[in-house]
């Protein structure tokens, strides 16, 4: 069974930073792009960055340049967002993603 499971959301102020992890199972990660998007109170969901199978491409949303860094670890099934500079626009609920396999998403607000 595919499971993809985000954590590490919760409340920063404006400036702060964050660290999002996505545990996976049930397939082989490797074999896999994976990204991370967002999605807002009524807005779309929206694509936020991905990295290539081994990591060493990755993309950003213009949103994210910068100030966000996609990385993974194929050894431990892991994906990880580090967002820096976050800012009260970046509130959202971010979700992993692999194939056409999401995660459940983790709140993330950006307020003083």
């Amino acid at each position: 069974q595919v499971q993809l499971v985000e954590s590490g959301g919760g409340l920063v102020q404006p400036g702060g930073s964050l660290r999002l992890s996505c545990a996976t199972s049930g397939f082989t990660v490797r074999s896999y792009p994976m990204s991370w998007y967002r999605q807002a109170p009524g807005k779309e969901r929206e694509h936020v960055a991905t990295t290539s199978r081994t990591g060493d491409i990755t993309t950003y949303a213009d949103s994210a340049k910068g100030r966000f860094t996609i990385s993974r670890d194929n050894v431990n099934n892991m994906m990880y967002l580090q967002m820096n500079s976050l800012k009260p626009e970046d509130t959202a609920v971010y979700y992993c993603n692999a194939n056409a396999w999401w995660g459940q998403g983790t709140q993330v607000t950006v307020s003083s």
